[in-house]
């Protein structure tokens, strides 16, 4: 696959706390990444690594192929960000601040600002000032800030906290739109778990630094689908069996009498013949559905995700 970053043991340390932990990720070219995280998990310390604002105690970063380091001024304007929110002059427009920015970043045509703001949907020399937009509008500006240039890659932290929902319709739409139709790739930050499970092609779940997973949407709701739950005398002896007899690794042990198998190949009643046989009793076996949210609670090993 053509990856446009890849990260191999990323680590960001702050004195004795690692914010982000031997970190390897991976976003295809022309795909949405969404990396998905509580607040504090480590995704805007790995986005700020990407964009060079802060170093990596060690680990490397490679972009289209090539390592970041020695090759910023090569690498980095390829890439449009929003990292937090930007410094946007509140008494000025839209299409004034965006003219500020153009200057300083030597953005060559007055049509790159129009385009910009006609592709997130606000008026190209409007009279509103800045300071009178809504949220979701503020929103726009950023976004529009960050495709001005019309990079290759967007690197977008949390591009949906704060909105409403018609705001997180509307930006999540647009993003599609960025992706589908103008061939952007994307890595995009959120801690809500619903808005990329619409947004993203691909997942990545970071918690306390450390990547634990990393799939496509497709691979991930799979896996989070359906799964086989018993309930027996012996979960210790049940684990055994399933690998060493059933050659089964996809299971999950709950507590001394509960066991969930992830593989629905087998058929239920042979897994139970299997465990009688074995001197396990069987006191009940149902197939069930795992959500996404349980899936995440489940591999984090803590509570939900918004």
């Amino acid at each position: 696959m053509d990856y446009i970053i890849e990260t191999e043991h990323l680590t960001k340390q702050y004195g004795a706390t690692r914010s982000v932990d031997n970190l390897s990720l991976h976003a295809a070219k022309g795909r949405i990444y969404g990396l998905l995280g509580r607040n504090g998990a480590g995704k805007t310390t790995t986005m700020k690594m990407l964009l060079g604002l802060t170093k990596p105690t060690s680990g490397e970063i490679r972009m289209w192929g090539e390592p970041l380091r020695g090759n910023e001024k090569k690498l980095l304007p390829r890439i449009g960000s929003l990292i937090e929110t930007p410094g946007f002059y509140p008494n000025l427009t839209a299409t004034e601040n965006l003219h500020i920015f153009a200057a300083l970043r030597g953005v060559p045509s007055r049509h790159a600002m129009r385009d910009a703001l006609d592709l997130v949907g606000l008026p190209y020399q409007d009279k509103k000032r800045f300071s009178e937009y809504s949220l979701g509008m503020k929103q726009r500006l950023a976004i529009a800030l960050a495709i001005m240039h019309d990079p290759e890659l967007l690197i977008l932290d949390e591009p949906i906290n704060g909105l409403d929902p018609i705001g997180i319709a509307e930006i999540r739409v647009l993003l599609r739109q960025l992706c589908e139709k103008r061939g952007k790739t994307m890595l995009i930050s959120s801690h809500i778990l619903s808005e990329v499970a619409q947004l993203a092609d691909d997942i990545g779940i970071i918690d306390k630094g450390r990547l634990l997973e990393e799939e496509s949407l497709a691979e991930l709701e799979q896996k989070s689908g359906r799964y086989v739950h018993f309930t027996i005398s012996d979960t210790a002896q049940a684990a055994r069996i399933l690998e060493q007899v059933l050659c089964e690794k996809q299971f999950l042990i709950q507590d001394d009498h509960n066991i969930r198998l992830y593989d629905l190949a087998l058929p239920v009643t042979e897994i139970v013949s299997v465990f009688v046989e074995n001197g396990i009793a069987v006191s009940g076996a149902r197939i069930c559905e795992d959500s996404l949210e349980q899936h995440f609670r489940r591999i984090t090993g803590g509570e939900g995700i918004a």
